[in-house]
């Protein structure tokens, strides 16, 4: 299984991004999918989770009401109302175990190499 994260890019306050997380070996319908980030000198924070099915979405209230995730045929996460305090590397993964995706990190067992979002004030 490998990942793919792509869309990052340099952004102003109040602007939009949209991340895709692309596969190969997988398929999305059978794993529970997450959005994590990691700023420079923090940990790696979950910011978006969706169920196999598709269905469920969740976040964190850092992100709830701005970020919407959802998944075809790949993960995407629309990224709305950016904050300086969203520059991160994203990261998407897959949990093959769970119904619901998990908010711990050593839950998932695939990751894509991530994908640099900066916001500018």
């Amino acid at each position: 299984v490998q990942l793919q994260a792509s869309g990052g890019g340099l952004v102003q306050a109040g602007g939009s991004l949209r991340l895709s997380c692309t596969a190969s070996g997988l398929t999305f319908s059978s794993y529970s999918m997450g959005w994590f980030r990691q700023a420079p000198g923090k940990e790696r924070e979950f910011v978006a989770g969706i169920s196999r099915s598709g269905g469920t979405p969740y976040y964190p209230d850092s992100v709830k009401g701005r970020f919407t995730v959802s998944k075809d045929n790949a993960l995407y996460l629309q990224m709305n109302s950016l904050k300086p305090e969203d520059t991160a590397v994203y990261y998407c993964a897959a949990d093959q175990d769970s119904v619901y995706a998990p908010r711990r990190k050593s839950d998932y067992e695939y990751w894509g190499r991530g994908t640099q979002v900066t916001v500018s004030s």
